[in-house]
């Protein structure tokens, strides 16, 4: 049985936050989670191709708030950081099923290092932490730009390395502070970890000067919004919106809005330069039903509109990019 603490917002240490999902409600989601694939998947499938799809290597939240300062969504209570580093230390999928992750993801890395590459305004070396399965490494390669990954999956870093990649073992944290290089990349891995601020903080340490620190993380202001939706005459929308970018259920710690990251990074010596709005990488593979793929590109396709055009916290953008560029200012290690 996992242990748990009381916490508060770890962008502005606020208490005050309002409930959004009690641990019930938690429940009767992810049962619509698995509904809601169950009907688009072969019923022959694996489980380990459930993986990121109803199955996700963080449990359940107990209950989930939203700081009423920053916006911050996240769970309170929480779990202690030794059991999170337990879950992914846990050995991972079959070489096949990495494999094909790795395939899956790689055409929408190609695209983020296209963006990459346009906002930094040249290419360089980086290093992108929780490097998982390399799609990111190898579309980077092939864009021209120079990066290394860390993850603390020893057993997932060896498939990376088969590929041809540099993977450490460990977190940012980890690292020697001398590495010094253009670009940290923290995609889809932010919102996972136990200390978000201690790995920015860590992040701008190994930026050069006038470095960038990229990320992506799941928007907790699209999953606010959309929420109180599933109960009304919006129900069917709300669900798709949520359930194809992996939102309902919210199996993540925090879901970051561009108030709370920019926030967070201007804490640490850098400036947001650009927020883009996206939704999740494609998850349909050979178990997903030909119509169900079809309806996955084309509903992405239109929410990847709205997220595109939304403003302020983008509320219909159900993840969302940040890049930000290290500049002269002091560190402040504080809350």
């Amino acid at each position: 049985m996992p242990s748990y603490e009381l916490t508060r917002c770890i962008v502005c240490s606020s208490a005050e936050a309002d409930e959004l999902l009690s641990a019930e409600d938690a429940k009767a989601e992810i049962e619509e989670l698995w509904a809601y694939h169950q009907r688009r998947l072969d019923p022959k499938v694996p489980p380990t191709s459930l993986m990121d799809r109803v199955a996700f290597s963080q449990r359940a939240p107990l209950r989930l708030v939203r700081c009423c300062e920053c916006g911050l969504v996240y769970r309170n209570p929480v779990e202690r950081p030794t059991e999170l580093d337990a879950i992914y230390r846990e050995d991972g999928p079959d070489e096949a099923v990495l494999r094909t992750l790795h395939e899956t993801q790689r055409p929408a890395y190609d695209a983020q290092a296209a963006r990459l590459t346009g906002i930094f305004g040249r290419r360089g070396n980086g290093i992108e932490v929780g490097s998982y399965v390399g799609a990111f490494l190898a579309a980077a390669r092939d864009a021209g730009w120079q990066f290394a990954g860390v993850d603390v999956n020893a057993e997932t870093n060896a498939f990376t390395r088969s590929l041809g990649f540099q993977v450490d073992d460990g977190t940012i944290e980890s690292l020697a502070p001398d590495r010094h290089v253009d670009v940290v990349a923290i995609w889809n891995c932010l919102d996972q970890l136990s200390d978000p601020a201690g790995a920015v903080r860590a992040a701008r340490g190994h930026l050069s000067e006038g470095g960038m620190l990229a990320l992506r993380v799941p928007n907790g202001a699209c999953y606010a919004a959309f929420r109180p939706l599933l109960d009304g005459p919006l129900a069917a929308l709300a669900r798709e919106w949520l359930a194809q970018n992996n939102l309902l259920g919210f199996p993540y710690r925090y879901g970051f809005t561009p108030t709370s990251i920019a926030r967070l990074v201007e804490r640490n010596g850098m400036q947001v330069e650009e927020v883009f709005g996206d939704v999740l990488v494609p998850i349909a593979d050979k178990w997903t039903k030909r119509w169900a793929a079809l309806e996955e590109r084309l509903v992405k396709r239109v929410i990847a509109a709205g997220a595109r055009i939304s403003s302020g916290d983008k509320p219909l953008a159900p993840w969302f990019e940040v890049y930000a560029r290290a500049g002269g200012g002091a560190v402040d290690g504080s809350r």
